[in-house]
């Protein structure tokens, strides 16, 4: 049978079509999460955003709904031990994979948010900026980021010293100087410099 790109435009339209986000690939300590999500066209969320343009209400109003109305989602990590093995964007793409291989509904597309796409088997294509541009992505950017926050709220209570509650983990002043008054803890990306700098 001849090639047909028309056929494999119109397959590809209509193949189920997944999106996939990170969050935390900057913060000092903790995994970094992501998310896979597969949304139902016939259940469209309204609000749906890159989570980064979203308030934390908005984000924690939001997953609940993406939760209830897609066709499937999964959310995967890497570990800090991951991170500091792999380098923290071969430990993403890792958390990406996870994610997409533990959805419950195998995708016919996979479009992953920024320049490069995870090793999962699938046709996959990066979208620059897609958590701004794909519902799907978005929704995926979203249960991202309120699952690494609500994992950093429980490392909090183990590390208090360190204030996780309030900064997630990224390197702001308040983070820093607790560093440097405590050093590093088991949870802290020890290949990072400023982690460096206080071990």
């Amino acid at each position: 049978m001849p090639f047909c790109p028309v056929c494999l435009l119109e397959a590809v339209m209509s193949a189920l079509i997944c999106g996939v986000d990170e969050a935390g690939r900057g913060p000092l300590a903790g995994p970094v999460s992501a998310a896979a999500v597969i949304l139902d066209e016939t259940r469209p969320i309204a609000g749906l955003n890159d989570s980064k343009k979203l308030t934390e209400r908005r984000r924690e109003k939001l997953a609940p709904m993406i939760k209830e109305s897609a066709l499937a989602w999964a959310v995967a990590y890497a570990s800090v031990e991951e991170i500091d093995r792999l380098n923290i964007l071969q430990a993403t793409l890792l958390a990406m994979k996870r994610a997409v291989l533990a959805l419950d509904v195998l995708p016919g597309l996979v479009l992953v948010d920024g320049l490069y796409c995870p090793e999962t088997g699938l046709t996959s294509q990066a979208i620059v900026k897609g958590d701004g541009k794909v519902a799907a992505i978005s929704a995926a950017s979203i249960l991202a980021k309120t699952a690494r926050d609500a994992l950093m709220l429980e490392l909090h209570e183990q590390y208090p010293q360190y204030g996780f509650a309030a900064h997630k983990g990224y390197p702001t002043a308040a983070h820093i100087a607790a560093l440097r008054k405590h050093g590093a803890s088991a949870v802290h990306r020890s290949s990072f410099g400023p982690v460096q700098e206080a071990r």
